[in-house]
């Protein structure tokens, strides 16, 4: 519930004094010099980083003297804009953040904006919330072993290992949540009929065996344990990565159809129905199919056949993939079963992505009233749409640490809000 009752204190007046009487930029800049400066082995650099911590010790140490440590440590971190944000949140919701549910790929790293690393501020930053008492829920469409690569590599095996960090993976196949014994791997997509996972069987026997020259040649297969993903050789994001994953988007539908039919026992044009079915349910889907010459006829979809493609879903993603997942298991069915081994009863998350997967878990908890949503300004335009439409919190390529740093100061204000009721 929103607008929630608490005590008047007057948070846009107190910081906007404090950002006029210190130089909360320089103190910032101190800031993110101590903590992410790397490990050199170097006296000269060592006794600059002594200087720097020292100057910024005493500076935050007087904005402290003057307006207290929480409010110290929200200029600390937060421009005057953040935390004005921060203050806009507090007055609307009333709450803290008590969850990060996080996807990977353009949104914490961006190939145009990060060189495709997770930045050392953003990885800071989450471990300073992770510290503050936030579980963390790694949200994303890769694989398991891709992700606990950089994240024990970004992290550290202790962060990762804490019992408060889990990873939905493969867009909600399955969650893996370290240190919660029987619960830590949650193998979601055994739970699907047996129907369903045959046609998942079939699909990806097809995947490349059967696919035209350009596909098998120019796409390898990714290594998901359910979900069937065809990703480009060429470099993600360049024309010849697009044709061919367009190529690849009619191949794994025309695959999907005739496995749905040999399921069904029922003959008939299988692939054209595959396509008239995902064409009138997904405008861009159509669009690709019409630009590769692909047929999609005016046919009446079998019941049995629809009913069965009903419950799986065709991802494209333009010069990056085009992947089959079941629709009984995306990413808020992964959040869920997330948030269930960390034991998280009243989430009130962040929600960060850029893509249409992601949107639903925003949805999700805008319907339950549980969360916030945030995205990268180049995400989708449906999840850019909902960002604005809720109220949310966006932010350029690759700077993820700004959502990140308004969290950090909406719960620094609810310390403060904490502290005046007590």
């Amino acid at each position: 519930m929103r607008n929630r009752d608490r005590p008047g204190v007057d948070h846009r007046e107190r910081l906007d004094r404090l950002y006029d009487e210190f130089d909360t930029a320089s103190i910032r800049s101190l800031r993110d010099f101590v903590e992410l400066f790397p490990p050199v082995d170097s006296t000269a650099a060592l006794e600059r980083w002594e200087t720097a911590r020292a100057d910024f010790e005493s500076r935050n140490a007087r904005v402290a003297d003057a307006f207290g440590e929480a409010y110290a440590e929200i200029a600390g971190r937060a421009t005057r804009e953040v935390a004005r944000r921060a203050v806009d949140l507090w007055e609307r919701e009333g709450r803290t953040v008590n969850a990060l549910v996080l996807d990977v790929d353009e949104t914490l790293r961006s190939a145009g904006g990060t060189d495709n690393e997770i930045p050392r501020e953003t990885l800071h930053l989450l471990t300073e919330l992770h510290d503050t008492g936030v579980p963390i829920v790694i949200c994303t469409g890769q694989t398991l072993e891709n992700v606990k690569g950089f994240l024990v590599q970004g992290l550290g095996s202790e962060l990762v290992h804490s019992g408060q960090l889990s990873v939905v993976y493969e867009a909600g196949n399955g969650v893996f949540t370290p240190g919660h014994g029987s619960d830590t791997k949650q193998l979601l997509y055994e739970e699907l009929a047996s129907s369903v996972r045959r046609v998942f069987e079939q699909v990806r026997s097809c995947a490349l065996g059967d696919a035209p020259t350009a596909v098998a040649r120019g796409c390898h297969l990714q290594g998901n344990e359910f979900s069937v993903t065809l990703k480009p050789n060429h470099e993600t994001g360049s024309d010849d990565a697009r044709a061919v994953i367009d190529e690849g988007l009619r191949h794994q539908i025309d695959s999907l159809g005739r496995a749905v039919a040999d399921e069904t026992g029922i003959e008939g044009p299988a692939a054209g129905w595959a396509r008239a079915y995902y064409a009138a349910a997904d405008a861009e889907i159509a669009t690709v199919l019409d630009r590769v010459d692909a047929a999609v006829p005016r046919t009446t979809v079998p019941e049995p056949v629809r009913e069965l493609f009903e419950r799986i879903d065709v991802g494209y993603y333009e010069a990056d993939a085009a992947e089959i997942t079941s629709l009984e298991l995306d990413k808020v069915a992964g959040v869920e079963a997330a948030f269930d081994v960390l034991g998280i009863d009243d989430p009130f998350a962040l929600v960060l992505g850029d893509s249409k997967s992601d949107l639903r878990v925003m949805e999700w908890v805008d319907r339950l009233d549980a969360g916030i949503a945030g995205a990268p300004e180049h995400a989708s335009d449906v999840v850019l749409t909902h960002v604005r439409e809720t109220d949310g919190l966006l932010f350029d390529r690759g700077d993820a640490g700004t959502p990140l740093r308004t969290v950090l100061a909406l719960n620094q204000l609810a310390g403060i809000e904490a502290t005046a009721r007590a």
